[in-house]
């Protein structure tokens, strides 16, 4: 009885010490740096039976050892959450980088994007798992509409059964060298008997779904709602035990702009009297009330419609109410409420191509919303506390957040793709696409994977630098810095840019963010004459005794350093009196014989708005070659 086991064993040890089949752990060393990890390529293999439909996710270094003072944060989810079709800087966790970014700046935020495309609860438990073991100080998640199609969706081509419990259980196996020789050969296998037929090469998405007709209520219908509630409530376990502060959004779709795909008894087109079970007449009577203005009414037919929806490619209603069934059972875990931000968004409250792009992936501006929701909840929840005078606004954001017209051109074409295919070529108008200027055929190129997305920036970038066009190479290279955060050259490029621009708080911030990746001289000289010149000679001194105890130049800096602390006791005395002439002209006099001349400039003036004829004042205005 033991010898099978044995030979099993054996046959798993050989594979193993000849490398065969895939590493399948969540997390491997980063090639570049071996301090870091990354999303294993191959992580997704675990979840896919046919390996041609298998996902690769973002890649995001983070420290294998976490820095002290470091909030970690994992996004888990589906294609949404990895941002399609912008992907990038697009995503909501890249908008939300930015802002946490530049609203603490003196703190250090690791958003680390899990999130794959084709995938569903499985993965998201399957990943949670392993995501504690890597000192999460949050997770963030949205997911729920490819529960039925998704990798082992209950309606999908790529499932093992019906069970949850039995699903989970072979995944784990999976990891087995012995189980993916067999999954191998048995391809292998497949493939011989079918060769020569027509092989199914459409969309993903077209490869994904077996059950093209899912009722409502049906058996699948119901397997896929206890499928869903019962992964994500041990995603929710898993996390409840690690004391792991959780943020999960319930779903937004398309309801409004959109047909159902596959509507039963649409023989019946002049609304029947059973319309309570046809989607398209359902959709149809939210469109009159709609039109109407009749707000209740409509939401009600079309959240109808959605849920009687026969190709299940929108999550239905329930799921909503399971994610806040949950949310409300398991301690430390917060419902980000998205459903409602984008209604409120949305004319007369319903959803519709204001905000997402064709059934569930939000637009630019949809996805600000969704990063909003969250900043929102984590405030709410006090994971994050800014001070309101250095808070970002979300107007702020959606004016400041660097999205290359290229990427958003990207992902337009991508969305006009996927709607000339199945199932979206009869639900949806079809749009144009020009390709006349630099960014229209730089992005269709990268829409179609002829160029990768760095290559593509780095042609932007070029050409911006070129032209002289240095607003648009500073946005291509903070859009790069969000790629990549710990790169402190581009840091130093993108401060240089806002130099060239007169941009002198964004050099700063730029300045101070190498200066923390790779300290150097030359960083240091940058950053206290610009402190000096926004006459903030405290947080000068810092960088200024750096730059002595790391002189490069050949300067005797050590004089300045007296100065400059000259300023700081002559500052702390206005507090007291800010109208003592003799404090500000001796301030004034220091900041000139260190060379700041904005900072002689500014308290010259000073003084004579209080004294116009002041002498000292009016000379050092003359010696600068300012008018009095």
């Amino acid at each position: 009885m033991a010898l099978p086991l044995l030979s099993m064993l054996l046959l798993e040890c050989g594979l193993r010490l000849f490398h065969y089949g895939y590493d399948l752990d969540l997390f491997i060393e980063y090639p570049p740096d071996k301090n870091y990890l990354f999303l294993n390529p191959d992580a997704s293999k675990r979840y896919f039976i046919d390996q041609k439909n298998a996902t690769t996710g973002n890649v995001e270094p983070f420290r294998k050892e976490k820095a002290p003072g470091t909030r970690r944060i994992f996004v888990l989810g589906e294609s949404t959450t990895i941002g399609y079709p912008y992907f990038h800087n697009g995503s909501f966790h890249r908008w939300l980088q930015y802002r946490l970014a530049h609203t603490f700046p003196d703190q250090h935020f690791e958003i680390i994007n899990i999130a794959l495309t084709a995938v569903n609860s499985y993965t998201v438990l399957g990943f949670a798992r392993e995501v504690v073991d890597f000192q999460p100080d949050a997770v963030l998640i949205y997911t729920g509409h490819n529960e039925y199609y998704g990798a082992m969706g209950v309606g999908s081509t790529e499932k093992l059964g019906g069970s949850p419990a039995l699903v989970n259980g072979i995944l784990r196996l999976r990891a087995l060298k012995t189980l993916q020789l067999a999954t191998d050969l048995y391809h292998k296998a497949l493939g011989s008997v079918t060769s020569g037929k027509a092989e199914n090469d459409g969309t993903r998405m077209q490869r994904m779904v077996a059950e093209q007709q899912i009722p409502y209520q049906s058996e699948l219908y119901q397997r896929g709602l206890e499928q869903f509630k019962a992964n994500i409530g041990k995603v929710l376990d898993i996390f409840t035990e690690h004391n792991v502060p959780v943020f999960i959004s319930n779903l937004v779709s398309n309801e409004r702009d959109l047909k159902p795909f596959v509507s039963f008894s649409e023989n019946n087109t002049r609304y029947p009297e059973d319309y309570e079970g046809n989607a398209l007449s359902n959709y149809n009577l939210g469109m009159q009330e709609f039109a109407l203005a009749h707000a209740n009414a409509s939401r009600k037919y079309f959240s109808k419609a959605r849920d009687l929806d026969g190709l299940r490619f929108r999550a239905p209603g329930e799921f909503n109410t399971i994610l806040s069934q949950l949310a409300a059972d398991h301690a430390n875990t917060h419902l980000v409420d998205m459903q409602g931000v984008f209604e409120a968004h949305s004319p007369g409250g319903i959803i519709g191509n204001e905000l997402i792009l064709e059934h569930v992936h939000p637009n630019l501006e949809g996805y600000a919303l969704m990063s909003n929701a969250f900043y929102e909840e984590l405030k709410k929840a006090k994971f994050i506390r800014p001070e309101p005078t250095r808070e970002i606004s979300l107007a702020m954001l959606k004016r400041d957040m660097p999205i290359p017209i290229i990427d958003s051109l990207a992902g337009a074409y991508k969305v006009a793709n996927l709607k000339r295919s199945w199932p979206f070529n009869a639900a949806l108008a079809q749009d144009s696409v020009k390709t006349e200027t630099f960014e229209e055929r730089v992005a269709f190129d990268l829409a179609y994977r002829r160029i990768s997305w760095e290559n593509a920036m780095d042609q932007a970038y070029s050409s911006y630098i070129e032209s002289k066009s240095y607003l648009e190479a500073r946005e291509i290279v903070e859009a790069l810095i969000l790629e990549k955060p710990f790169d402190n050259a581009l840091y130093s490029k993108s401060a240089m840019l806002s130099g060239q621009l007169g941009d002198e708080r964004r050099a700063l911030f730029s300045f101070q963010k190498a200066f923390g990746i790779a300290p150097s001289f030359e960083t240091a000289r940058y950053l206290f004459v610009l402190f000096l010149k926004m006459d903030e000679p405290e947080k000068a001194i810092p960088y200024l005794d750096y730059a002595i105890q790391n002189n490069a130049s050949g300067f005797n800096l050590t004089p300045m350093r007296a100065l400059v602390q000259e300023v700081v006791a002559l500052r702390a005395r206005l507090p007291a009196d800010s109208s003592d002439v003799s404090v500000l002209n001796r301030i004034a006099s220091t900041y000139y014989r260190m060379d700041n001349r904005d900072g002689a400039l500014r308290y010259a003036r000073k003084v004579l708005r209080l004294n116009a004829r002041n002498e000292a004042a009016l000379q050092l205005l003359s010696v600068l070659g300012q008018p009095q």
